[in-house]
């Protein structure tokens, strides 16, 4: 193709809508000249609007391959890290699980009243059940959970109870009645049919349990 025909193709492609640098690279010509050639053209109205609609669209696309490749990028640090933790991590021994219950029990276990820990959480709830069994010694016949949950999720509330019944492995019988707590939702939230309420596991007689992870707590705190 001539330099003279490149340019007719040239004004043919920009009246399209196409970019300077499309233009440049499909004619295999400088951006510069692509520019130049471009320069006198005349467009009507409608070739403007749908010459700045595509530059949106393209910067549009622009932003969304840069936010896919920060998504990657932030996708293979957490999984690099996650690699490094299991190394680092490896298996807990005896002495490794009881400061990691105890350190836990610290944050969201209660300090005043009866020995119970409660938590949304799944796996830390099975931690901890796992914990207090290994650790401190309690039998699966004296724990007694109790379900909190918002009254919304009533209609749904024989899928919550089946869901930590199955998780922990313990009778219904055990579980006491939920408890749903009067809060007003400002919004719908995604996760409704994945939700399963905070569960609080309490055990029975544990008043020297709890003085003794009071104390277990109470060495955490004070180690230098």
């Amino acid at each position: 193709m001539s330099k003279f025909e490149k340019r007719l193709e040239t004004y043919k492609l920009r009246r399209k809508g196409r970019s300077i640098r499309s233009i440049a690279t499909q004619l295999s010509v400088a951006k510069s000249t692509v520019s130049i050639w471009c320069g006198d053209l005349k467009l009507t109205q409608k070739q403007k609007e749908h010459l700045l609609k595509n530059a949106i669209k393209a910067g549009h696309k622009g932003r969304l391959i840069g936010a896919e490749m920060n998504r990657k990028k932030k996708q293979r640090l957490i999984d690099f890290y996650k690699r490094s933790a299991k190394k680092e991590i490896r298996g807990l021994s005896l002495r490794d699980f009881l400061i990691a219950g105890v350190a836990l029990y610290w944050g969201e276990g209660s300090k005043s009243d009866k020995l119970t820990f409660s938590n949304s959480d799944p796996i830390m709830i099975k931690f901890m059940f796992r914990w207090f069994q290994k650790i401190v010694g309690v039998k699966k016949e004296e724990f007694m959970p109790r379900i909190f949950i918002n009254e919304m999720h009533k209609p749904r509330i024989k899928k919550v109870i089946k869901f930590w019944v199955s998780l922990l492995g313990l009778p219904v019988e055990q579980f006491g009645n939920p408890t749903f707590l009067k809060m007003t939702q400002k919004k719908i939230y995604e996760n409704y049919n994945s939700y399963y309420g905070i569960l609080a596991l309490r055990i029975r007689k544990s008043t020297n349990l709890k003085y003794r992870i009071l104390g277990l707590i109470d060495a955490l705190k004070n180690q230098k």
